[in-house]
């Protein structure tokens, strides 16, 4: 079946032919077979690269342009949010059948102004916010008509699991149902899902580029077509040996690490010998790059590395990196300027980067609630292999294994193999808590046999026992009561109705303990000190702080330093060794540490850091709220100041000054020392006399003016 064939507005057609699109995959026809732009439900479980982007595409442009309804796409990480709006914004280029098309995105954990997106025809948000978002019930939700959900299998992951199964959930029971299209990769139990979702089930193997899965077993690949080939060995271990000999033969490779430190050590290996192959290919291109990560990053260890990998062919890619380093990387990647990266696993269910060949350098990974060494799932290697084959340049994909021992057995194990069946996580107490809190909000007052009857509609009610949802929904509702979250009006059956409190932390979106130890932390501030430190210890501890680090022995002098000078600003006793990497890496960026130092101090690298100061961002938000709320008025403003501290990385005297478009913590640090203590301070000087400070230019001095001039006017 051709795009030309497909029952779109002409204008829409002609659209996705520019865009690259003309003759369709067999998930993508089979999909419209099944009733994709008749409004008909529909599950996709088909391998990576299948297509399942362009499905989602026609779904929405179906409902967009025959209708005046909205179209939401929801994604599992926040970097894949960002790439489909980027790609989705192209929409918007110019009107297609007489609409213009607008895209919008919603990624945040809080949000200060009330964003309304009554305006927007496609909206891409996390699952996260789309949940939050249905507990408030904006006007524009009712004319949701399709529902597009990524990457749907994450309905088994313990963290993000529960918010998309509760977010589908409610849309199954809203009076005006919108369509539901769950894209997943391939599942055993893809037909229970689609029953659950009541939903057409679309299979397939089908890829673009034909998958070849092997395991490297003493120096020779065991193909399972039958194939075997003997692999040039080295020094630098097997699986730099197997991304060589791809690069060898053209292609480029990705070497799946199971530790940032390995991926970096897998790069390293490979960088002189990628140097050697490729000569002075893609040279210029490659230094570019490289000067492109010093100047863009502070120049900590981890980047001068990476830029030096980076000018010989070869890059790693991790968590640890900022988005500017990973972006970099990814770009010359696609270019083909850079050869082999070494990455860890988060690659595999990230961006969209496939490579002639996937190495896997080992199945084992350490895991935290075992406190061992343990296998990866058959679903994370379906991830992984899936990377293999690049679209357009490859006839092939290979996916190889790199066996330390036992080939044959770890071939049985992942290839060929079902990957695991997805098991709701909902029936936990953690996700119980949230989601019960959220349904008092929804629907008061409520009994709790017709919260049991609701989640008995969501996937735990189709996998579990209605007495243990019962009795998991019991203990959520003794602890709501009990802390004030909720109140129970007994009648001839008792109605749970949520309390003034309840409501303000289901807004929040917050974790009921987590706001109960909040208020208690509250009661113990003093309206004479300051508890900087104090409210970095109780943010860092919350359940819903990331990431965490456990500390090393080499910390211990910088707890000490920090509490020696800081310990009047605790809320309660805390000694070295209660202090992990958290904390001390939080309370040194608001403190103006530069990155490099916290990185050389405390191993904390950039990427690490920026997620700590989002989630300690919205926690310090959270915690103002709910001291506002009790009437602790100190500690409102403290929280505040506090919240923007972390957001900027500033001392409290420059909280003035960062709220200046432009001004980040090393210019409002220059104009503090220049004399300009305040934005007040600034009103009186020049723009000539601005742009005299370290940093600034005049440009932007003008648009200081230009910013105080309005703030004056409101």
């Amino acid at each position: 079946m051709r795009v030309s064939e497909v029952d779109l507005p002409s204008d829409a057609r002609k659209f996705l032919r520019a865009a690259g699109y003309d003759k369709l995959y067999p998930p993508q026809a089979d999909s419209i077979a099944a009733g994709l732009l008749d409004g008909a439900n529909i599950l996709v479980a088909a391998p990576t690269a299948s297509g399942k982007t362009l499905i989602a595409l026609l779904g929405m442009l179906g409902r967009v342009l025959r209708t005046d309804q909205k179209a939401v796409y929801l994604s599992p990480l926040r970097a894949l949010a960002s790439e489909k709006y980027s790609e989705f914004k192209a929409l918007e280029k110019s009107p297609i059948n007489g609409k213009k098309i607008r895209v919008d995105i919603t990624t945040g954990d809080y949000e200060m102004s009330r964003r309304d997106f009554e305006s927007a025809d496609i909206i891409i948000m996390t699952n996260e916010r789309m949940d939050s978002l249905i507990r408030r019930r904006p006007a524009w939700i009712d004319r949701v008509g399709i529902v597009v959900s990524d990457e749907v299998h994450l309905l088994g992951d313990e963290t993000r699991g529960p918010a998309l199964e509760m977010t589908l959930s409610h849309l199954k029971s809203m009076e005006q149902r919108p369509q539901i299209l769950g894209l997943s990769a391939t599942v055993s139990n893809a037909a229970e899902i689609a029953t659950w979702l009541d939903a057409e089930l679309v299979t397939s193997e089908w890829r673009p580029v034909p998958l070849r899965e092997g395991v490297y077993d003493g120096a020779t690949i065991y193909m399972d077509d039958g194939d075997e080939r003997e692999i040039k060995t080295s020094a630098r271990g097997p699986a730099v040996d197997l991304g060589l000999d791809c690069i060898t033969g053209g292609g480029q490779s990705l070497l799946f690490a199971n530790t940032r430190p390995n991926s970096v050590s897998l790069a390293t290996k490979a960088s002189v010998a990628v140097k050697k192959i490729m000569g002075r290919k893609n040279a210029q291109s490659l230094e570019a790059a490289s000067k492109k990560i010093i100047r863009e990053n502070e120049r900590t260890d981890m980047v001068r590395r990476l830029a030096d990998l980076v000018s010989h062919g070869v890059a790693f890619h991790h968590a640890g990196l900022s988005q500017s380093c990973r972006n970099i990387v990814e770009s010359e990647f696609r270019k083909g300027a850079i050869r082999l990266i070494a990455t860890t696993p988060t690659l595999a269910a990230g961006v969209n980067l496939p490579a002639r060949r996937i190495v896997i350098s080992t199945v084992s990974r350490y895991d935290v609630r075992e406190g061992r060494m343990a296998p990866i799932s058959v679903l994370e290697y379906k991830q992984m292999s899936g990377r293999a084959g690049r679209p357009q340049y490859d006839d092939y994909g290979e996916a190889v294994i790199v066996a330390k021992s036992g080939g044959a057995g770890i071939a049985q194990r992942y290839i060929g193999a079902a990957p695991e069946p997805i098991v709701s996580r909902m029936v936990d107490a953690h996700a119980m808590r949230v989601h019960s809190l959220g349904l008092l909000v929804m629907r008061p007052p409520v009994t709790r046999d017709e919260m049991v009857d609701f989640f008995m509609q969501t996937l735990a009610g189709a996998q579990v026992d209605r007495r243990e949802i019962r009795r998991e929904l019991g203990a959520a509702l003794r602890f709501l009561v009990a802390e004030g979250l909720a109140t129970a009006k007994k009648s001839a059956k008792t109605r749970y109705t949520s309390s003034e409190f309840g409501e303000l932390v289901s807004r929040l979106y917050l974790d009921p303990k987590t706001a109960v130890d909040f208020r208690r932390l509250v009661d113990l501030a003093s309206s004479k000190r300051d508890h900087t430190l104090g409210l970095v210890c109780a943010i860092t501890a919350c359940d819903e702080f990331y990431p965490k680090f456990a500390p090393r022995a080499q910390d211990a002098p910088v707890a000490e330093e920090i509490l020696g000078k800081h310990s009047g600003e605790l809320l309660y006793d805390m000694y070295p060794y209660d202090l992990d990497r958290a904390p001390l890496t939080l309370h040194e960026w608001v403190s103006e540490t530069p990155e490099s130092g916290i990185s050389a101090r405390l191993g904390v690298e950039s990427g690490d850091l920026r997620r700590m100061t989002e989630r300690a961002a919205w926690l310090a938000y959270c915690l103002a709220v709910i001291a506002r709320h009790v009437g602790k008025r100190n500690l409102v403003r403290e929280a505040d100041v506090l919240q923007r501290r972390i957001t900027y990385g500033v001392r409290s005297e420059l909280v003035d000054l960062v709220r200046l478009r432009g001004i980040g913590r090393v210019r409002s640090r220059n104009l503090y020392r220049a004399g300009f203590r305040t934005r007040k301070s600034l009103e009186g000087a020049t723009i000539d006399e601005i742009a005299r400070v370290s940093t600034l230019t005049r440009t932007l001095a003008s648009s200081i003016k230009s910013q105080l001039r309005t703030a004056a006017k409101t």
